[in-house]
Formats: structure tokens, C-alpha cells, sequence
């Protein structure tokens, strides 16, 4: 008899109780097959998890170890040059390198995340105890520049001071600031100037005061400079190019009183108090005005250039400073210019439109110019243009301490 037949002449409850035997089994078998496969992926993630953290300590480890001193007992110092527009990543290689980092990738990450500063060119000095934060601190300091002496074009903007020009001569050339401000007042190079070009100079014979003695005589303009070239040579190339416009301009004297010293000095204030030619020309003929009235010029430039500062308001306090150059506190001119005018500025000076103006004044915004005559509608101007916006170092407070007319650019 098959199984089949067996199967059939079972009971229905036979048959029942089979199946659900059978259906015990199979779930016991399920649960048993489940149960090992939860034991064993709870084995798998222990076992991951601690190899993660196996890992994240051993990393940590590196990373730290990595960012540690090359060696802490070994103080001497390491010549290192960081060339310009040099890279985080050139920084770091550069480091390994030297053997100052243990590590340039680790470093390179570790600047990046750290480094709030841009990186700067220039000449180092480490040492192998130093650890991550101070080699990163150290390049943050900055090292000594790099220089190297190469024919570039130097411009010199109007209005620019000497000390401005040299400043801008030290960081393009290999002529430092100080040895060009050296020699526009080294007396015996003056002299040489003076014998080279003698019409335009001659008003530095009889000057006495100047802070600078060539200052206004570096004429504005874009210069060539070769590599290897002295500050005299440079600066001779400047004055000739001022003696140029001034054989332009020396007949045109006749016109003023001033000498041309007189005139740059003159120049340079209203190359800073005034822009368009129209205001140059305007300006010029105030400033003529008070001086013919024998009034002082207050000229906010000449209070900047007394206190050697560049500032964009000047306080009563300002006004005090004790120098020929104080045209609050002297009348006339100062004793030379204050920078170096351009050529519109020049001729505004030695061609003024005359007008019976006393007083200008700039609205802080638009800086747009406003003339007046009296000092009541100066005053007016001032509260208007000035006062509104910042308050002001000139207009009626300053006109009842000085007792006398007043022209404040309040610029």
C-alpha cells in the first residue's frame, strides 16, 4: 500500500494532527534558523563596532601624533622659504619636506580647518619642537618679505605724499621706504638737484619749515623702474618730470604773485579739497581771496599733513597741533606742498576764477561744492551739507573761536 493510500484511509483527525505537527516542526525549524542568524549579525555589528572604534582610536592616534612636534628636545632653528602665491598644499609639502611636519596631508587638512588667515609668502625660521599650532601660528606672523628685483612701472597717483610714494616704492622695488625718504632729505643730493635744475628748485632756498624738502616736486605720473636702480636715480626721474610741466607752465607765472613754489603748495591743497576743473579753479580763487584778506586758509589738508596722519574726520583737538603747516593757526601758506599736485591743480592755481567768494564747503555725500560770501551763509551750507550727515570741524562753532572769516572744505 503507497503512502498516498495510507494517507487516505487516515481519519480527517488523523490527518489534522499530522499536519499540525508538521506545521510545529517547520516553525521550530524557522525559529531556530532565525535565532542563529540574529546571533550571528549581533556578532558582526559587535564585531564592526569594535572595529570602528578600534579604528577611530587608532586614526585619532595618528592624526594627534602626526600634528606633534618632529622632535620636542631638538631646538634649533630651520631656514624655510615660503615662495609667493605658494599654495596650502605646496605650504605643507614644503614643511615635510624641511622637516618640520611629520605628515603634509594630515597638516594640509588641519590648516584648512584651522586657518583664518591668508597664507603669507616669505622667509621662516622653525624649529623641530614646534607642534602644528605654532608652526601654523608662525606662518600666520608672517616671515620676512620676499623680494625679488625686477623691471616693473611705478605709478604715482595726485595727491599722493612722499611718505605714501615711498611706501609705495618699498613694496615693488628693492629700494626701501625708509632709504627713499633718506634721500629726499639727504641735504647733499639736494644740492646736486638743485644745481641740475636750478629755475625749479629755487624756491627751496628760501624755504625753511618743510617737513620733507622734494615733497610736491615727485611729479604724479607712471615711472620705469629697472631692476638694480638707486633711489636717486628715481627720484631724479620724478623731479624731471615735475621740471618738465614747469618749463610748460613758467610763463604763465606772470599771472600770479607766487613763486612756482608757492604755486605747488598752493596746488596741492586744492588737488585734495577739489576734483572737477570747474571746483579746482573756483577753489583756487577763494584761497586767494583769504589770502588777500590776509584771513587763514583752514584747510583740513594742512592738518593732516601736520599730524602725518590720514583720517577722514579732523577734530577740534586736531586743530591744536603746533606746526607751520597748521593753516588754522597761521595764515598764508604753508612752508611747501603737502603732496604732489597734478597738472590741472597746478594751472588752477596759477589761473584761479576769480569770484568774491570766502568760504566752500562739500556736501559729505555727493561731495558737490557749495560757495558762499558771508559767513552767515556759510554757516547755513555747513548745518545743511555737513552738520546733517557728521559733525563738523569747521561752520559757526569754529567761526566764533577764530573770530575772523573762515573756509572750511569739511571734507
Amino acid at each position: 500500500m503507497t503512502k498516498k493510500e495510507e494517507k487516505s484511509n487516515l481519519s480527517f483527525k488523523e490527518r489534522w494532527q499530522e499536519a499540525r505537527k508538521q506545521a510545529r516542526d517547520k516553525e521550530k525549524q524557522v525559529k531556530q534558523e532565525q535565532r542563529l542568524t540574529n546571533r550571528i549579525l549581533k556578532y558582526l555589528v559587535l564585531g564592526l563596532v569594535v572595529l570602528v572604534i578600534i579604528g577611530a582610536g587608532l586614526g585619532f592616534w595618528y592624526v594627534n601624533d602626526a600634528l606633534k612636534a618632529m622632535d620636542p628636545n631638538n631646538h634649533e632653528t630651520v631656514a624655510v622659504t615660503i615662495p609667493v602665491n605658494s599654495s596650502t598644499k605646496d605650504v605643507t609639502q614644503i614643511l615635510q619636506d624641511a622637516g618640520i611636519i611629520k605628515n603634509s596631508q594630515i597638516f594640509n587638512y588641519y590648516m584648512r580647518f584651522n586657518n583664518d588667515k591668508a597664507l603669507q609668502a616669505g622667509h621662516y625660521e622653525f624649529s623641530k619642537d614646534m607642534n602644528a599650532a605654532k608652526v601654523m601660528e608662525t606662518i600666520q606672523a608672517g616671515g620676512e618679505p620676499i623680494f625679488v628685483d625686477a623691471d616693473t612701472k611705478l605709478t604715482v597717483v595726485e595727491g599722493m605724499t612722499a611718505d605714501q610714494i615711498a611706501e609705495m616704492v618699498g613694496e615693488n622695488t628693492a629700494i626701501s621706504a625708509d632709504d627713499f625718504m633718506k634721500e629726499l632729505k639727504n641735504e647733499d643730493y639736494l644740492e646736486q638737484l638743485r644745481k641740475k635744475y636750478p629755475s625749479l628748485l629755487e624756491g627751496l632756498a628760501d624755504t625753511s619749515g618743510m617737513k620733507v624738502p622734494l615733497e610736491g616736486y615727485l611729479y604724479p605720473a607712471t615711472y620705469d623702474y629697472f631692476a638694480g636702480m638707486s633711489a636717486q636715480e628715481l627720484i631724479e626721474d620724478m623731479v624731471a618730470a615735475s621740471n618738465l610741466v614747469y618749463q610748460e607752465l613758467k610763463d604763465d607765472l606772470v599771472n600770479t604773485t607766487l613763486n612756482y613754489h608757492q604755486v605747488l603748495t598752493l596746488a596741492s591743497l586744492i588737488e585734495r579739497e577739489a576734483v572737477t576743473e570747474e571746483d579746482r579753479g573756483l577753489v583756487s580763487g577763494v584761497f586767494y581771496n583769504r589770502i588777500a584778506a590776509e584771513m587763514p586758509l583752514q584747510s583740513d589738508i594742512s592738518v593732516l599733513y601736520a599730524l602725518g596722519v590720514h583720517k577722514e574726520k579732523v577734530t577740534y583737538d586736531d586743530l591744536e597741533v603746533d606746526s607751520p603747516y597748521n593753516l588754522y593757526k597761521n595764515t598764508g601758506l604753508a612752508p611747501g606742498p603737502m603732496n604732489s599736485p597734478s597738472k590741472t591743480a597746478i594751472v588752477a592755481a596759477i589761473y584761479p576764477t576769480w569770484n568774491e567768494y570766502y568760504y566752500f564747503v562739500a556736501d559729505i555725500e555727493t561731495q558737490k561744492i557749495y560757495y558762499s560770501t558771508t559767513i552767515e551763509e556759510h554757516n547755513a551750507l555747513v548745518e545743511q551739507y555737513v552738520n546733517d550727515s557728521s559733525e563738523s570741524t569747521g561752520g559757526s562753532n569754529q567761526e566764533e573761536q577764530a573770530s575772523d572769516n573762515q573756509d572750511e572744505s569739511n571734507q
